[in-house]
């Protein structure tokens, strides 16, 4: 077999089956998947099921601290879990350029495995596809993922709970993604020691909701960073939000690197953090749970829902401003995920 993926890799026959088996099926082995059934089928507790997707595009593929493969699995556990729900398992599919090194992919397959065991999700099912050389770059994948979701959890993505009084949480520093692959790409010619802080975050929120601490919203600050997460939460909303800038922590290579090119890194993307709001009660309870997890060994409250300017974000500047944290317009770093 050549090195190098074949345009009859996506053919459906011989090639297909051998890359099935002696890749996908040798590292994501499972009872579901090894079936190889065209639809997985799964035992489904009762309950209330929650479901997503996303696709994954970064450039570059390989960047310090992680991968597009381990960034896939990640990304979509967090999408669950910031929902409240258990995640369970996963559908993977790629999407394959032609002449893509077989090697650099079955690094990709072993680091989603990787990642998946840690977060103790199965893959069960999927699917490849192989376009011409040039009609995609190297390797894109999609992941879709379902989880059991608790009734008692399920106002937690709409936030419907939260009054005045309420804290904010955030598990750690800001911007370590997006500057991690920015100082990856060769044409910056930029130096620095960042590592992405991709990472699957259920085990650290299960800790905290099966504590019983009050938690009336959760969101992944992924593309759009912390800012837009804070602006979309206070948009339309009868109270506001006033965040602590001295409390929000951001690594000094970070900041170096955001001041270098202009970048504000509150709207810089993560991979590995998720903003919550607590009830006023149970805030000094979930800081303590979060500290006590390896992901969670920075998490500070950095500000709390108000009364004051209801619809609107607002930061308290080191400076001793004040100034609106809106979304984000535009592009600010293409293909960060």
């Amino acid at each position: 077999m050549d090195k190098k993926i074949l345009l009859g890799h996506g053919s459906g026959g011989k090639l297909t089956r051998e890359l099935i088996e002696n890749l996908f099926v040798k590292h994501f082995s499972n009872e579901v998947l090894d079936r190889q059934s065209d639809s997985a089928v799964l035992d489904v507790p009762s309950g209330k099921m929650a479901f997503t997707t996303d696709s994954f595009v970064v450039d570059p593929i390989f960047f310090p601290g992680g991968d597009i493969g381990k960034l896939a699995i990640a990304g979509t556990v967090n999408d669950l879990s910031v929902s409240g729900a258990k995640p369970l398992c996963l559908s993977c599919s790629f999407i394959l350029e032609e002449g893509f090194p077989l090697a650099e992919l079955e690094k990709i397959v072993i680091s989603m495995a990787k990642e998946a065991r840690k977060a103790e999700v199965s893959i069960v099912t999927g699917d490849t596809k192989v376009v011409n050389k040039g009609k995609c770059d190297k390797v894109f994948i999609n992941t879709s993922g379902v989880g059991l979701l608790n009734a008692s959890f399920q106002h937690i993505s709409t936030g419907d709970y939260i009054q005045p009084g309420d804290k904010i949480l955030v598990n750690g520093s800001l911007a370590d993604h997006g500057m991690a692959i920015l100082a990856a790409r060769n044409e910056m010619n930029l130096h620095a020691d960042i590592e992405s802080d991709c990472a699957s975050l259920n085990h650290l929120i299960r800790k905290v909701l099966e504590a019983g601490v009050h938690v009336k919203f959760m969101r992944d600050a992924t593309r759009g960073g912390a800012a837009t997460v804070l602006a979309e939460l206070a948009e339309n909303k009868p109270f506001g939000l006033e965040i602590t800038e001295s409390k929000i922590k951001i690594g000094e290579n970070v900041r170096g690197i955001c001041e270098i090119l202009g970048f504000d890194p509150l709207y810089v993307a993560n991979e590995g953090k998720v903003i919550l709001v607590v009830s006023e009660e149970d805030a000094g309870k979930a800081l303590e749970i979060m500290q006590s997890d390896e992901l969670g060994k920075q998490a500070t409250i950095i500000g709390e829902i108000v009364n004051q300017h209801p619809g609107k974000a607002w930061l308290n500047t080191g400076i001793g401003g004040k100034r609106i944290i809106d979304m984000l317009a535009g592009e600010q770093l293409p293909r960060i995920c």
